[in-house]
């Protein structure tokens, strides 16, 4: 959770859940035509029910228009929505379609390093092969064409790379692409007739100076019918990831673009398996359609949006600060998302101690903050990273108190083992 809860999507969801609520005076008007709206849509107007029609049909007319609305007017249609449970079960619904047992060379996935770890739970899984393609850390995390295209050509020899995964805003990077380096990956999938799947889970939490979120399909539309009628994309947004950061409720959705109708039929079959919860479903639906200008509940919510990305914000610019005046540590900018990726070095006389104990050195010195701090961190080498170089992933979810006193912690002791391994 990134903050308070917003308190609209809670007054909807309580409504919906309790109807007698819809009688007191103690909720904004908004909400209940909101909850009255959504009551009508359910079977027997109950959340306990499948509502098959409520999922399936009437939130993705919803969850069109906000695509239009982010988008610019570039159409977008509710058939080619689907709503799924959250973006965990969404990776693992696409990386499963796209993947072909049968065929002589398996289905490889193109993936960034780092990365977030589900791909490649995902990849496993379904039977593909990982295609690992780095970020250039030089350059803020940018995508780089000229990376993927080596990275693509040395897969042909053992598989055969059907799928182009982004994750932007980046996790665990915290990077915001600019529009620039989506056109040239958008070039480079037409070229090679790969599939682009776009993780924008993290759209809404921008908060750097001069960053910018562009999707991946506003920038394919932009450039013409030759990209825009030709470049299969499939984009995932999750309620989970957001701003609002409500995890537990496990909903997203999936938009298709350019993709054969008859693949549907796959992914009802697929998506079957799992049928995203209606309380989910609700607050999906109250996050891509929001109070809008006039309505009770806007300035409120407006509000808390602001609150939270600046919260955010206050956070990355302390990271950043804080890191970077240690020697040895090197933290690009923060620029969206929850989560950064500082580079550590870390002394050969450690790296050499952590191989003969079998773990990454990157491993070794996680285990050795949490024993003398208590500290948890994910060390780099469980999200991938170019050999040779050592990052640990922090989150900036934690108020900016308990983030500055982890962050000091951390850093004293950085300080301690570098001494101590020198």
């Amino acid at each position: 959770m990134l903050t308070q809860p917003l308190l609209y999507s809670l007054q909807v969801l309580a409504l919906c859940t309790y109807p007698e609520l819809l009688e007191s005076d103690g909720f904004p008007e908004d909400a209940k035509c909101k909850a009255r709206s959504i009551m009508k849509q359910l079977d027997n107007g109950s959340v306990g029910s499948y509502s098959v029609a409520y999922i399936t049909q009437h939130v993705p007319q919803r969850i069109a228009s906000f695509i239009q609305r982010r988008d610019g007017a570039i159409p977008s249609d509710p058939r080619n929505i689907i709503v799924c449970s959250g973006a965990t079960q969404g990776i693992l619904t696409i990386i499963s379609l796209v993947t072909n047992t049968e065929e002589p060379l398996r289905t490889g996935i193109m993936i960034s390093v780092p990365r977030y770890s589900v791909y490649m739970d995902a990849i496993v899984l379904s039977g593909a092969v990982p295609v690992d393609y780095p970020l250039d850390e030089e350059n803020e995390w940018a995508l780089n064409v000229q990376s993927m295209r080596e990275s693509l050509y040395i897969a042909r020899k053992h598989c055969n790379p059907k799928v182009l995964c982004v994750i932007n805003p980046g996790n665990p990077t915290g990077q915001v692409q600019s529009r620039e380096c989506i056109e040239e990956v958008i070039r480079l999938a037409a070229e090679e007739k790969l599939l682009i799947f776009a993780d924008e889970v993290y759209q809404e939490n921008i908060f750097a100076p001069g960053s910018t979120f562009h999707s991946f399909k506003k920038v394919l539309f932009e450039m013409g019918p030759q990209f825009s009628k030709k470049v299969q994309l499939v984009s995932i947004h999750s309620v989970s990831k957001g701003f609002h950061g409500e995890c537990g409720f496990r909903a997203g959705f999936l938009e298709f673009v350019n993709i054969d109708p008859s693949v549907f039929e796959v992914l009802y079959l697929l998506k079957s398996f799992s049928v995203p919860p209606v309380p989910g479903v609700i607050a999906l639906d109250v996050t891509i359609d929001p109070p809008q200008p006039g309505d009770t509940s806007y300035d409120t919510f407006i509000a808390e949006k602001q609150k939270a990305l600046s919260n955010l914000g206050e956070k990355a610019r302390l990271a950043e600060m804080l890191l970077n005046q240690v020697p040895g540590i090197q933290c690009n900018p923060i620029q969206g998302a929850l989560h950064f990726f500082p580079r550590i070095h870390i002394p050969d006389k450690a790296v050499r101690l952590a191989k003969a104990k079998g773990q990454e050195p990157d491993v070794f010195f996680c285990h050795s903050l949490l024993e003398e701090t208590g500290i948890i961190l994910v060390p780099g080498s469980d999200f991938g990273q170019v050999q040779g170089t050592y990052h640990i992933r922090i989150t900036i979810i934690n108020p900016i108190e308990e983030l500055e006193n982890i962050l000091n912690n951390i850093i004293g002791f950085y300080r301690k083992f570098v001494q101590e391994y020198s």
